[in-house]
């Protein structure tokens, strides 16, 4: 499977907490561990700030307020997405200013608390959702399971 990941930084700061190809290595792996396809596939990730994850938010979602991550599954969809030669699994938007919130808000450091946002936006796209709370207990077990398999333990 190859998997072609499009990575946006829309904001200034956090590059000691970033870095962008182990963000991309991070989401090919997981993405392979969790989706088996022949189909080469495509992911936008948009790193952004509050102010713009909230237009987003309002517009797609209908609340006027900023959010840490959302995600745009294209799965759900009858027809694959197609760009090109890949087909698109989705978009993920992620305000990096909302996960230092929570970071402090949790006590995880700011790199647990990006990598689990990131996690839980992956997981969308591979149709997992927290609507229900079975399905919640479910995704929140993948969660889990991923992230300490890379080492991202809510002590680090």
């Amino acid at each position: 499977m190859n998997i072609t990941v499009e990575l946006t930084k829309g904001i200034d700061g956090y590059d000691e907490f970033i870095d962008l190809e182990s963000v991309e290595d991070y989401i090919k792996t997981v993405v392979e561990e969790e989706y088996k396809s022949e189909k080469e596939l495509y992911i936008s990730l948009l790193l952004t700030s509050n102010e713009n994850i909230q237009s987003v938010n309002k517009e797609y979602r209908g609340k006027d307020q900023p959010t840490d991550v959302i995600s745009f599954a294209y799965l759900d969809t009858e027809d694959d997405f197609q760009i090109g030669p890949y087909t698109t699994l989705g978009d993920i938007v992620i305000s990096l200013e909302r996960v230092e919130e929570q970071a402090g808000d949790y006590g995880h450091n700011f790199k647990r608390e990006f990598y689990y946002v990131l996690t839980h936006g992956l997981l969308h796209l591979l149709k997992y959702d927290h609507i229900d709370l079975e399905d919640k207990k479910i995704m929140r077990k993948k969660e889990e399971e991923i992230l300490k398999k890379h080492g991202y333990s809510r002590d680090i």
